[in-house]
């Protein structure tokens, strides 16, 4: 909806300025009269430049918690729909999530349900958003499913962060690793290997190694670049097919070290989706089929599904999670614990908060880990190469001794 600035008089005679969002100049004009003031001027705001770019930004996880909190309070307390979007629509800091505000508060005002409205906006608002205020809306409990989307978003949000920090961090040190001993090689030996032209004696096995590899390096710098380039580009052609996607997510899952990490990862993800969804009164093959795209892992997705369609042939969720390979026993056995007893949405909860707890552990544990590694890893290579192009430095003391 456009957005009109104005400059008016209020009843006491005081200049007051501000924003309002009307569908025209003159709906604008009445909202002005509406509320009591004599308008002076009243004009389309302009257009932002970086509007509808990736310049303009994102809604982050942060924002859609504090707007779906903030819409959970005023619904519980009465305040109807139109007047909380447009309540949340002028408190937000962020212009993206503003502006699709407007434009839902537009469409319920044309008829459209508050679901329907957030369905035209994927970008903010995606299926999990949507299918739970749809149950919300349908059971009359929209505060309550809004709440738990907040919680759910929130503890999401901290998980995605826990892995973030744990893959960062061994990929930043390994870059800047590549890159020291790449310059020690490239600059450093060549410098030494001049010093080392004249000597008289032959060079140490371990400085005749790193000179000559220097030279490869220094020889083939461009051709190793260009085969790095393309492999990646391969690598990442590949990834992006559908076989490829799965046979990398799977093999991930189990790769030493880190392979357990994305695991738990992965199951405390799908744990805390499916149980927000049928605690929200969602079907459980609607919330298996989003669900599964939530998981962040093709291969888990895929085995998801396939448990969907087991349960479209009668069987129960449990069986079906435990042919896959990739969900643990003990939740295969909470699962089917909770279906047994009616009690799914609440022993999903409990695996969630179990495996964030056991990847918070991991996360911890491997960075611990990690940093001493690293550190060891690095001065061995450094000194190394260090010591090897002092090698006839102290050959020549031993001669001249």
């Amino acid at each position: 909806m456009p957005i009109f600035l104005y400059k008016a008089f209020t009843r006491a005679g005081r200049r007051v300025k501000g924003d309002l969002d009307a569908p025209s100049l003159d709906s604008a004009r009445k909202t002005l009269e509406r509320r009591g003031l004599k308008e002076i001027r009243v004009r389309p705001k302009p257009r932002d430049i970086l509007e509808g770019t990736f310049l303009e930004g994102r809604v982050t996880s942060r924002d859609m918690v504090v707007f779906s909190r903030e819409f959970a309070t005023l619904i519980n307390s009465g305040v109807p729909i139109l007047q909380t979007l447009e309540v949340l629509g002028e408190q937000t800091e962020n212009k993206i999530l503003r502006r699709k505000l407007y434009e839902v508060k537009n469409d319920i005002e044309s008829g459209l349900s508050l679901h329907e409205s957030l369905e035209k906006h994927p970008e903010v608002f995606d299926d999990l958003y949507t299918n739970l205020v749809q149950a919300g809306e349908a059971a009359g409990v929209l505060d309550t499913v809004l709440e738990r989307l907040a919680q759910y978003m929130e503890k999401t949000a901290r998980l995605k962060s826990r892995m973030k920090n744990a893959l960062i961090y061994p990929g930043v040190i390994i870059t800047v690793a590549a890159a020291v001993i790449a310059i020690i090689l490239i600059f450093v030996i060549p410098t030494f290997e001049e010093v080392f032209a004249d000597f008289g004696e032959a060079l140490p096995a371990p400085t005749r190694m790193v000179i000559d590899l220097s030279g490869f390096v220094t020889e083939n710098f461009v051709y190793a670049l260009a085969g790095l380039l393309l492999f990646a580009l391969g690598a990442g052609m590949f990834y992006r097919s559908e076989p490829g996607r799965i046979l990398v997510d799977r093999v991930i899952l189990f790769l030493p070290v880190f392979g357990p990490l994305l695991r738990k990862a992965a199951v405390a993800r799908f744990s805390r989706t499916m149980s927000t969804m049928i605690s929200s009164g969602v079907p459980i093959l609607s919330a298996l089929d989003i669900v599964s795209r939530a998981t962040g892992n093709r291969a888990v997705e895929q085995g998801v599904l396939e448990a969907s369609k087991s349960i479209t042939e009668g069987q129960g969720l449990a069986g079906p999670l435990e042919e896959t390979g990739i969900f643990p026993p003990m939740v295969v056995q909470m699962i089917s614990i909770g279906e047994t007893t009616g009690a799914l949405d609440t022993m999903l909860e409990k695996a969630a908060d179990f495996y964030d707890d056991q990847v918070d552990a991991a996360v911890d544990t491997l960075t611990s880990l990690l940093e001493p590694v690293m550190i060891v890893f690095l001065g061995l290579i450094v000194g190394g190469l260090v010591v090897s192009m002092y090698l006839p430095v102290f050959q020549i003391a031993d001669v001249v001794a």
